[in-house]
């Protein structure tokens, strides 16, 4: 580190035991189920609601996400590559999950949960789960910043990330090649993620006899998807035809969910349900 940038040098693998590595983005991803299980856990409990319910909420997210997370990717960053080469969409190991579709299979996976298993109402159970959805996407972007992925533009600001250009290659014995410094996005939207997430909680806990169902809900989506929004602008595009866009697809692809979430604050409002 300089009084200029940091050079982030970190490997992606935390170890390794024979041809099995474990690395830091899979015990983010694991850490977000297993902290998120905790939370929901304590919330369920403190409501009565039975494990089994509980068991039957993770497991419909678990699958909803990383399915929704890995497709959202194939077809909105690099669908060409994908339907020309179908098979390694199942290639998850290789990379490429994207939040929007993560979310998206979120609310798929919800939809089948309320309808099969689930003994409260939609937004009863999804006004909860986002509370955990929140502290998921802050361990997520922290584990972008392991694989030295997802970065920024070039900044001149004392706090630029030098990253790894090619961290793959030099895990393979290669010199590492830096970039210039970086916005490190990464950190400023895991920031906005985690403002989300302890904002949710205190309102669970401080406010919710006062809330509406629906409200926790279309408050999350309104802001950690502007906040997603605003950090994309000083963010690299993921996708060569990217360049070419007015805004990028992370912008398109939050600006839907933003107006989500203020529909759901106005149906929050107009039926005025209770929270709890």
């Amino acid at each position: 580190m300089n009084l200029l940038s940091v050079t982030w040098e970190v490997s992606p693998v935390i170890f390794s035991l024979g041809p099995i590595s474990v690395r830091w983005y899979g015990l983010f991803w694991a850490l977000s189920f297993y902290i998120g299980y905790e939370i929901l856990a304590r919330i369920f409990k403190k409501e009565n609601i039975g494990q089994k319910e509980l068991d039957s909420l993770l497991i419909h997210i678990a699958i909803g996400s990383v399915l929704g997370a890995r497709l959202g990717h194939c077809f909105f960053y690099d669908f060409d590559y994908y339907i020309a080469n179908p098979v390694e969409v199942f290639f998850i190991w290789q990379g490429g999950l994207a939040s929007h579709g993560g979310a998206i299979g979120i609310l798929l996976a919800m939809l089948r949960f309320h309808k099969k298993k689930s003994s409260k109402p939609f937004f009863w159970t999804v006004d909860r789960l986002l509370i955990a959805v929140a502290l998921a996407a802050f361990f997520i972007r922290m584990g972008n910043m392991m694989n030295h992925e997802i970065y920024g533009y070039e900044t001149d600001l004392p706090w630029g990330f030098k990253f790894i250009d090619n961290v793959y290659r030099w895990m393979e014995g290669a010199e590492p090649v830096f970039t210039s410094p970086r916005h490190p996005t990464g950190i400023y939207e895991g920031i906005g993620y985690l403002f989300v997430f302890f904002s949710m909680l205190w309102m669970y806990f401080k406010k919710m006899p006062r809330l509406y169902e629906g409200f926790l809900t279309g408050y999350f989506l309104i802001t950690l998807f502007t906040w997603r929004f605003l950090v994309e602008y000083v963010k690299e595009v993921q996708s060569a035809f990217e360049e070419n866009l007015p805004i990028n697809m992370g912008q398109i692809l939050s600006i839907p969910m933003i107006l989500l979430g203020i529909g759901i604050l106005v149906y929050a409002f107009k039926k005025k349900k209770p929270a709890i």
